[in-house]
């Protein structure tokens, strides 16, 4: 019994095709960056849309004074308050920087002094402590100038990245149709019906971030200003803002916190200490399960292995996007892979 030998035009056809995959998946690699401007643009787009239009349906007696306009507000709004957050908060704190540089050869003898009470740290080498505080100093100052580069890098990065938003809110339904043409009609419709469920989990998920956003907010900045530290309408807004990231942007914000109290007293410290342990016990085992477990559906280990995954993959806006991003994945997998019983 022969057998047929496999139509040499049929595995041309599959060499070809192998190529093409590696060297899209190549060129793939090479533009990475870029692609992920391009997802996380898109996602946030997806999720604010709602946010857009339903600024756009605000009425004022008959008159509808945002309709066509919605996005321009909204951007204004957001222009304006950072604007407005820049002018209140940044002074207090140029002015004790450029204060505590001018203080500073006066101000460290008194603070190693202080360290040495503290116990087991009287046998540290004061002058060995400052000479190193000061090269730290004079080092940070150094990496600060030679990084204008990038951080002027990654504002160009931030600001396409703000506009390719505007942009998928503005023609994402004509992108999004776009994409859906390249399926066969039964295919198509599976598949917009599943995005479509996501997208409600999302705009879902947009909410419970905001609430919790804004408790954490008005709380710390409640504590702050009860244990008057400095600077606490700016900190409160910025650690409102920073939760909008899954446990990096507490972390970050406690550390923040910390450094500022710590400046003033060590009482102050063990308050902040004090309510960012009672706050995310709270979070922990109240807010998030009744707010973002049952805005999203997902457990919170899938929530954190996302954070971990979009943190490694993409930095801050991995991180960012990572639990809308675990509720796309969970969403398609429910649809495609996981085995339904027949009804």
């Amino acid at each position: 019994m022969t057998v047929p030998h496999a139509n040499p035009r049929t595995l041309r056809s599959d060499i070809v095709f192998a190529l093409a995959i590696l060297l899209a998946l190549a060129v793939a690699w090479q533009v990475r960056e870029v692609l992920m401007l391009l997802y996380v643009s898109a996602l946030f787009a997806a999720v604010l849309t709602p946010v857009v239009r339903s600024t756009g349906r605000l009425r004022i007696g008959r008159w509808r004074p945002f309709k066509g306009y919605a996005v321009f507000f909204l951007l204004l709004a957001m222009a304006g308050a950072l604007t407005a957050f820049g002018f209140l908060a940044l002074p207090p704190v140029i002015r004790d920087l450029h204060e505590f540089a001018n203080e500073m050869p006066v101000r460290l003898p008194g603070l190693l002094d202080k360290i040495r009470h503290v116990p087991f740290a009287n046998n540290l080498n004061t002058a060995e402590i400052s000479t190193r505080f000061e090269d730290f100093v004079s080092n940070a100052a150094t990496y600060l100038l030679l990084s204008i580069k990038d951080w002027a890098g990654s504002l160009v990065n931030i600001a396409m990245g703000f506009i390719l938003t505007v942009y998928f809110i503005l023609e994402g339904d004509h992108a999004y149709t776009w994409f859906l043409s390249f399926f066969p009609p039964e295919p198509r419709d599976r598949l917009d019906g599943a995005l479509k469920r996501a997208k409600v989990r999302m705009d879902r998920w947009l909410v419970g971030q905001g609430s919790l956003m804004l408790i954490l907010g008005l709380l710390s900045t409640a504590v702050y200003l009860m244990l008057h530290i400095r600077y606490a309408f700016a900190l409160g807004v910025l650690t409102g803002l920073l939760n909008i990231i899954p446990v990096l942007g507490a972390a970050i914000c406690v550390a923040l916190a910390l450094l500022v109290a710590a400046i003033d007293s060590w009482g102050r410290v063990l308050g902040v200490a004090i309510f960012y342990l009672v706050y995310l016990q709270v979070e922990n085992s109240i807010l998030t399960p009744r707010i973002m477990r049952n805005s999203v559906g997902l457990p919170g280990l899938a929530i954190l292995v996302a954070l971990l995954l979009g943190s490694a993959l993409g930095g801050v806006p991995g991180a960012l996007v990572s639990v809308p991003t675990a509720v796309l994945v969970a969403v398609l997998v429910d649809e495609y892979l996981v085995r339904k019983p027949q009804e």
